[in-house]
């Protein structure tokens, strides 16, 4: 069975609470995109935005993700993790 959705780690939920006020936090979250050119062809982008028609969210303890139609072709199945060091 496919997987399906995009999970978080608990740091990645930490990150996105700080980042998001909390009188905001049921209309924001973290957009993740998936857009053309970087050294594959493929990079990230990553921005505070509101949901959209066609998007999907994705929520853990408050924390959301919303991730477009195409982006989540690429996404579907993947976990987003934080790390606040040198080599992530």
């Amino acid at each position: 069975m496919a997987a399906t959705g995009i999970t978080m780690t608990d740091a990645a939920v930490q990150k996105i609470l700080s980042l998001v006020p909390e009188d905001q936090r049921a209309e924001r979250g973290l957009r993740v995109k998936v857009v053309g050119g970087g050294c594959s062809g493929l990079s990230y982008k990553m921005d505070l935005d509101q949901k959209r028609d066609g998007d999907r969210v994705f929520e853990r303890d408050g924390a959301r993700i919303i991730v477009d139609r195409k982006s989540y072709l690429y996404l579907n199945g993947t976990e987003l993790d934080y790390a606040d060091d040198l080599m992530h």
